[in-house]
Order: C-alpha cells, then sequence, then structure tokens
C-alpha cells in the first residue's frame, strides 16, 4: 500500500493529468507574471501558420522562424495529426508574432518580456505575440507550446480555456545551469541537447566550466599543447565546436559563459606545458611567479574573445591550496623578493587575470573564495559567485558588488540528497532588504558538477529539481507558492512534458536521478 505523502503526490497529480488547466489551475510552467483565461476549447490547425506582419524585426538569422518550427515539432510530439475538423468549430490558423526591436543581439539584460494573447473570434483566428525582442517571443511560443495539447480521440491539437491573455517577463536577469566537461566529456549533441531542455523552464545562461585539474579538453589555437590534457583524443571541443555551440544556444536565447578556473584546479594545463607547474612533484595551483603563466591565461582569454560573445567570463579561483608555491624554492624565493606570502601571492593572480579578462572586454566572475578573502581588492567589474552556503550574498550586495546565487546546499545539482522542494524554495534575496542592493543580485543558477554524472545520466540528474529553481529565477514572488508542496501537480505536469519531449526527466519522488519505485502513471511519480 502506497503511504500517505505518496497518495497524496498520487491524488495532486491526477488532477494535473488532464491538461493545462486542469481543475480551474493553470498548469504553465514556469508560471507568468500575469494569466487571465477563459473556457472555449480551440483546434490548432495542422498548417500551423508563422505570420510576421507588422514586425520591426526581420529575422535575417532565422531565430523566429526556426524557433517557430521548433514549437509546432513539440506541440505535435510526432503524434500523427489526421483527424477531421468538425463544421463551425473554432481553429487557430496560425501565429502573429510582431518584434518592436530589429536587434538580435544577445546581450545581458535583454528584454524578454511579452504578451501572449489567444482569442476565441477572429476569421482567420490566430494568436497574438507581442515583444521589445525576439528573445522574448521565444519565452511566448515556449507559454503557447504548453497551452497545446493532443485529443486522442479526435487526432487534433487542442487548446482549452481560450481565450488567453498572457503578459510575462523575468524576474532575475540571469538564470544559469553549470555544466562540467573536464569531470566527464559531455559529446557536443548532449550539450545541445541541454541547452534544447533549458528553454522550456526560461534559463538563459549556461555555465561552460570547461577545463578543470583533471582535463582540458578545449583548443587553444594560442597554445595549441594545453589540450594535451584532455582524456583522449576523442575527448576534445575543436574551436568550431566551440563556435557551433555557442551559436545553437544563442539561436535559442541561451548566453554561453565560459570558466577557466584559475590559479587552482589547473592540473591538466601543464600536460602540455609542464612549465605552469610549480614543479614536478608539485603541480597546482598554477605557477605565480612565472609571466608564461599570464602569457597562457592572455592567450586563453584572446582566443575566448573571438568565441565567448557573453558580457561575462569566468575565473574561477575557488579552492586554492598555496602550499605549493612556498614547497618550491625558486617560487619560495620570488615570494620574499617580493614580499608576499602565500595568501598575498593569491591575491595577485587574482587580481592580475582579472585584469587580463578586463583588457579583452570582459566583466569578471569569480568564485566567492576570492571575496572572502580580499573583496575590498577585487575589480569593480566583478561579479561573486556564492556557493558555500547562506549569508554570502547579503555581504557582497552590501559591499557593492554583483552576485550570483548557486548555494550548494539548495542548488547544487550533484548533491542526489538535494529535493526538487528545497530547489524551488531557496530565495536569492534572503535577508535583503535593500532595493539598490538587490538589483546587485543578478539572479541565480545550479550546478551540474560532473564526478558523477557524463551523457548517460546527466538529462535525469538536472531534471526535473533545475525547473524548480527556474520558476524561483522567472517568476514574480508574489506568485511564487510559499509551500512548495502546492505546485507538486504543476511540475509533475512539467516533468511528465519534459519527457514527452525526449528529456530524461526523472521522478519527482525521491533523490535526486532516482528512478520510479513502482508501476504508475508518469504523472504520479
Amino acid at each position: 500500500m502506497a503511504s500517505a505523502p505518496r497518495l497524496l503526490l498520487v491524488l495532486l497529480a491526477a488532477v494535473a493529468a488532464v491538461g493545462p488547466c486542469a481543475g480551474g489551475r493553470v498548469d504553465l510552467w514556469p508560471m507568468p507574471a500575469s494569466v487571465a483565461r477563459g473556457a472555449q476549447t480551440l483546434l490548432v490547425s495542422k498548417g500551423l501558420e508563422l505570420s510576421t506582419a507588422g514586425s520591426g524585426y526581420a529575422d535575417g538569422k532565422g531565430v523566429l522562424k526556426e524557433a517557430f518550427r521548433r514549437m509546432v515539432a513539440i506541440v505535435e510530439l510526432d503524434h500523427v495529426i489526421n483527424g477531421s475538423y468538425p463544421r463551425g468549430s473554432p481553429v487557430l490558423a496560425g501565429v502573429r508574432v510582431v518584434v518592436r526591436s530589429p536587434s538580435d543581439e544577445l546581450n545581458f539584460g535583454v528584454d524578454e518580456s511579452y504578451k501572449l494573447s489567444v482569442p476565441t473570434t477572429g476569421n482567420p483566428l490566430y494568436a497574438q505575440i507581442e515583444a521589445q525582442t525576439v528573445y522574448g517571443a521565444l519565452h511566448a511560443l515556449e507559454t503557447f507550446s504548453q497551452l497545446c495539447t493532443f485529443d486522442f480521440n479526435a487526432r487534433l491539437i487542442e487548446l482549452h480555456s481560450a481565450p488567453w491573455t498572457i503578459l510575462d517577463k523575468p524576474r532575475f536577469p540571469y538564470r544559469g545551469l553549470l555544466i562540467d566537461t573536464s569531470r566527464h566529456y559531455l559529446p557536443v549533441p548532449v550539450i545541445k541537447s541541454v541547452i534544447d531542455s533549458m528553454t522550456f523552464s526560461k534559463l538563459n545562461v549556461l555555465h561552460w566550466h570547461i577545463v578543470d585539474e583533471e582535463s582540458f579538453p578545449l583548443q587553444i589555437p594560442s597554445y595549441p599543447k594545453l589540450w594535451n590534457g584532455a582524456y583522449s583524443y576523442s575527448e576534445r571541443y575543436t574551436i568550431d565546436d566551440a563556435i557551433d555551440i555557442v551559436q545553437y544556444a544563442e539561436q535559442r536565447g541561451v548566453n554561453v559563459l565560459a570558466e577557466i578556473d584559475v590559479p587552482g584546479h589547473a592540473l591538466s594545463w601543464g600536460v602540455g606545458y609542464p612549465s605552469l607547474w610549480p614543479s614536478a612533484t608539485c603541480k597546482e595551483p598554477l605557477d605565480v611567479s612565472s609571466d608564461f603563466t599570464f602569457q597562457v591565461i592572455n592567450g586563453i582569454l584572446s582566443d575566448f574573445s573571438k568565441i565567448f560573445k557573453f558580457k561575462f567570463v569566468h575565473l574561477g579561483g575557488d579552492e586554492v591550496n598555496t602550499s605549493c608555491w612556498s614547497a618550491t624554492p625558486r617560487i619560495k624565493s620570488w615570494l620574499i623578493q617580493h614580499g608576499m606570502n602565500e595568501s598575498d601571492a593569491y591575491r595577485y593572480f587574482v587580481l592580475r587575470a582579472q585584469k587580463i579578462a578586463i583588457s579583452h572586454g570582459y566583466d569578471i566572475i569569480n568564485w566567492e573564495e576570492t571575496f572572502n578573502n580580499f573583496g575590498d581588492k577585487l575589480d569593480r567589474k566583478t561579479v561573486v559567485h556564492n556557493w558555500l552556503g547562506s549569508g554570502v550574498a547579503e555581504k557582497v550586495v552590501a559591499a557593492g558588488l554583483r552576485c550570483i546565487v548557486s548555494n550548494q546546499d539548495k542548488w547544487y545539482l550533484d548533491h542526489l540528497d538535494a529535493t526538487w522542494e528545497g530547489f524551488y524554495m531557496n530565495e536569492p534575496l534572503t535577508n535583503i532588504y535593500n532595493p539598490e542592493q538587490q538589483k546587485l543580485i543578478l539572479g541565480g543558477e545550479v550546478c551540474m558538477w560532473g564526478e558523477h554524472i557524463d551523457a548517460s545520466d546527466i538529462q535525469q540528474t538536472i531534471w526535473p529539481r533545475a525547473a524548480a529553481a527556474a520558476e524561483r529565477l522567472w517568476t514574480p514572488i508574489e506568485k511564487l507558492a510559499k509551500d512548495a508542496r502546492s505546485v507538486t501537480a504543476r511540475l509533475a505536469r512539467f516533468r511528465c512534458l519534459l519527457n514527452q519531449r525526449g528529456v530524461a526527466a526523472a521522478p519527482l519522488a525521491g533523490y535526486g536521478r532516482s528512478a520510479p519505485s513502482e508501476p504508475g502513471s508518469c504523472q504520479s511519480q
């Protein structure tokens, strides 16, 4: 017999099983800022059309056209749509999209707002999307897709509870997901599938933790031996691969944040260039005393600037064990000559790397240890990436710096005991009440560290817990649930929607990436 909590989950999910407005509740994810709806059912044309009449956006790169094509594909879900339309039934002929801005630049903070209207009168009958930028329109198309369901009796797509009027915009401009391609290599198609799945819950930054001490898989033309530190000849990314991934993401409204973690977490760099190590027996962190170290960092960031067009680059700076510096005689002599101890040298390294990044046009993100150790010395272009725990973000913004929240007790996906409820309830603005300081919280990021994931299990470890955080980062705070249990049925429906779209999202019940515990409907798990 099922336990009482499990029975509750089954009962809640049963309500969600019949579409986007089951039981009078709106079952969209993430919840939009404002929703009004009616009670009429529309049929969706087999040849749903995209109209851009009146739009100021030329769509030269095909961003909107391709997004519409993808939207239709996920609505149809490979079902055969061959039913007949009853005479007199209202049929939605297409979607009219009006984008005001002619630009398709995916800059940080780009306007992602939209208005989606689905009327019940008109000849022909068109849904209407209005957005300032094409990226707002992409979010509107995702929301529209969640309004549509396949009718198995009629063999047609239906849209229930029309007319709809949805006004929406994100709460935070930075809504991220970290992937780690150093601990395990992730093939390019897997990275692209993660990007696709991000768009379903409106996440907009892929933080690509490319290299670490274990492997260096990326080609760096300025220093071509660096990728000698890859696990194998085939577990690598060419520059063209990286450009392809960035362009693929941009077409979907997702920025790619590149990270090189220095000066620690860099053992793999020395496979190709051993002089980057303090010594052959003490290989981390990177040699602080050598100008060659910073020449290599400059070369990497110079190459990055041609690939990664996002405003920010991540320079790491976490978990730096500086003991190799003092244990290596020539570096110890350099420290003494420059009047530095190990802590001074750590600060020197981070600040010098920051200056290099700024020279290539980047703002910098560093892990929070840099702030905890010498926050008053960090360049004002620094964004502090919180990960160790709570209480840091409020100190960062009080110091006038920007912050991204990823506290590991709530938003680390590799912590399989971290439940979706904890992901949902993690509030980036905790104890931050000053409106000006609140603006310095750019948003948050869930982190899929790669020690125990690869292509075989990455998606079910990310989802649906990442979606819980995505609603926290998108939806206005007054629309967020005070009790995570009250959104169980809606998240269960979204998890099943991910499965239907080919995303291997794990059940809600149990720990991260748990398998179903017993037979049952997708929505009861």
